[in-house]
């Protein structure tokens, strides 16, 4: 669960279908992607695939950090996905809360 310290953000790395899987690997090979995943100031909590659209990654982040996780993307995915970033939080205990009635 994220603390008042961190944020919960969800990152979607859509895969660029303008280009095979071989060219996408390289070019994140290339960039040091893998390599270098999470940036400083960030901690991986998921990470899945998503298939045939790409991966959807959820990273607790320093509020100072998110800056940083910007640039990463910017400099390491661009090329081989498109992504969008959402700030987001755990629903599942306010579900259990209205299951509970």
């Amino acid at each position: 669960m994220e603390s008042e310290s961190t944020l919960l953000v969800t990152v979607i790395l859509r895969h660029d279908q303008s280009k095979n899987l071989d060219q996408i690997m390289a070019y994140l090979k290339e960039t040091g992607f893998y390599r270098d995943f999470p940036p400083e100031g960030s901690e991986l909590v998921s990470w899945v695939v998503a298939m045939s659209y790409g991966f959807i990654i959820q990273l607790r982040v320093e509020p100072s950090a998110l800056r940083t996780l910007n640039r990463y993307i910017e400099q390491k995915a661009w090329g081989a996905f498109r992504y969008e970033v959402y700030p987001t939080y755990d629903f599942e205990p306010i579900a259990q809360k209205f299951k509970q009635g």
